[in-house]
């Protein structure tokens, strides 16, 4: 029982930066969403942005880190093929 209550805070300070990069990232795609700056450049951006907060979401909130290697595999795939394929849409249009 030691080592829950010793791993605890370590956790939770992983989850509070995790949450504070979140936070961070959410704001700069807001800033690129709504300044002066536009085009498909700054669309691309957003969407890496935004998949890599999914990522991060399931890596350490859904706790895919510590998933069976197939899973994870299964999620970055998902991750890497989504952000391609959504990203070369913009690209096109």
């Amino acid at each position: 029982m030691s080592s829950i209550a010793s791993s605890t805070p370590v956790r939770r300070d992983r989850v509070t930066v995790v949450w504070a990069v979140l936070v961070a990232v959410t704001t700069v795609s807001w800033v690129l969403g709504t300044g002066p700056v536009s085009g498909t450049a700054a669309s691309v951006v957003v969407l890496v942005l935004a998949l890599f907060k999914v990522r991060l979401v399931g890596l350490y909130f859904m706790e895919l880190r510590d998933a069976p290697v197939v899973l994870r595999l299964l999620f970055e795939g998902y991750c890497v093929a989504a952000c391609t394929v959504l990203a070369g849409i913009v690209a096109l249009s």
